[in-house]
């Protein structure tokens, strides 16, 4: 008897606007979801759990998003992630992925690689482990 196959960590890549304004999305979001507002929230037919955030660059000023038990928050250098900091973002995802997140949040710098960072996202290991969502544009 086969074991059924493990959940899959909601991921939602965040693009657009400065680092201040990615940032604020994702808090915004959080907020919907923890509060059972918004489509996300009902498709998911789960309470609000464990969720984790990966920002590309560092904040300017004051950031919106504490650390926490549930809101594991990590940042990494901005610059090219399917190139030049994918091996960064490989480790720091995995990680992340170790925690078994509900829902994964990846603020991204630029989105000139976007459609090849979403393919290596859905190749093997991580189609097995994240389940692609719509974008969050801000």
């Amino acid at each position: 008897m086969s074991s059924p196959p493990a959940r899959r960590s909601a991921l939602t890549l965040v693009t657009g606007g400065s680092a201040a304004q990615r940032e604020a999305a994702i808090a915004a979001r959080l907020a919907q979801l923890s509060s059972g507002a918004g489509p996300q929230a009902a498709a998911a037919g789960q309470p609000h759990g464990v969720s984790a955030v990966l920002l590309e660059g560092l904040p300017s000023g004051q950031t919106l998003l504490s650390p926490s038990d549930s809101l594991p928050v990590h940042r990494i250098a901005p610059g090219c992630l399917c190139c030049t900091g994918n091996l960064v973002l490989r480790v720091t995802l995995n990680r992340i992925l170790r925690l078994r997140p509900d829902r994964l949040f990846i603020g991204l710098a630029a989105t000139d690689h976007l459609d090849q960072l979403r393919s290596w996202l859905q190749d093997p290991p991580y189609d097995q482990l994240l389940e692609l969502t719509a974008d969050l544009r801000t």
